[in-house]
């Protein structure tokens, strides 16, 4: 009965011993050889946060929230969340720590398109240090990248609630953006709000699909998108 028990122990030790290599195994496969090597990317992924669902959100948890920059008195609409660089199989992060200081002018001339300078340091130290580039040049690319997006007009100065579909979304964006196509956007959203627009580009800031990105896309059947002002 003794020898039974131990053997016993042994085949199960061996199975948790295979599995954990397997595991072990299978996590190396899925990252990437350059995994957080600055500069070495194929793409980049520009996320537009719809500003008055963060705000309103925010609002819930703390109404103090709603004093910030970004939910204050100027009526933001899309706003940029990050443009973040990407493997065609996961992604890069916090590739330089400490990252490169981050030059106050450099916050302050971002503020129009990214209304929170703590959001503008976070996305430096774990998107930007990927991207190669210094912080001046980093964000000179990521105010190139929000000029080539084209913001559908019905969403450019909305005043009363909008019941959408992410799919509505996904086509409205597709007809304003010429090269865009639903292989490379991706709707993000919480539990009752369209939160975010996703959208891939090449290097070169082109329009590209990027699978793996746009099969992650929000499959409620209706969203709100908040106003700009409430």
């Amino acid at each position: 009965m003794g020898e039974q028990v131990v053997v016993e122990s042994g085949i199960r030790a061996a199975l948790a011993a295979a599995a954990l290599v397997f595991t072990t195994a299978t996590w190396a496969l899925a990252q990437d050889a350059r995994q957080n090597e600055a500069g070495q990317f194929d793409f980049y992924v520009l996320s537009l946060s719809w500003s008055p669902s963060f705000c309103a959100a925010a609002a819930e948890r703390d109404a103090a929230r709603g004093a910030s920059m970004q939910c204050g008195a100027r009526p933001y609409s899309f706003v940029v969340h990050g443009l973040w660089p990407q493997y065609d199989k996961g992604f890069p992060e916090y590739c330089q720590v400490p990252a490169p200081r981050l030059d106050r002018a450099i916050v302050s001339s971002m503020l129009d398109l990214m209304p929170a300078p703590h959001l503008i340091f976070n996305e430096w130290d774990r998107h930007g240090t990927c991207s190669g580039f210094s912080p001046r040049a980093y964000f000179e690319v990521v105010r190139k990248a929000r000029a080539v997006v084209k913001i559908p007009p019905q969403y450019v100065d909305l005043q009363e609630p909008l019941s959408v579909s992410p799919a509505a979304v996904e086509d409205a964006f597709i007809k304003a953006n010429s090269g865009l196509s639903e292989s490379g956007i991706a709707i993000g959203c919480d539990k009752k709000r369209l939160t975010e627009v996703r959208l891939c580009l090449s290097k070169d800031l082109q329009f590209r699909d990027c699978p793996e990105i746009a099969r992650r896309s929000c499959r409620r059947d209706e969203l709100i998108m908040p106003p700009l002002r409430d």
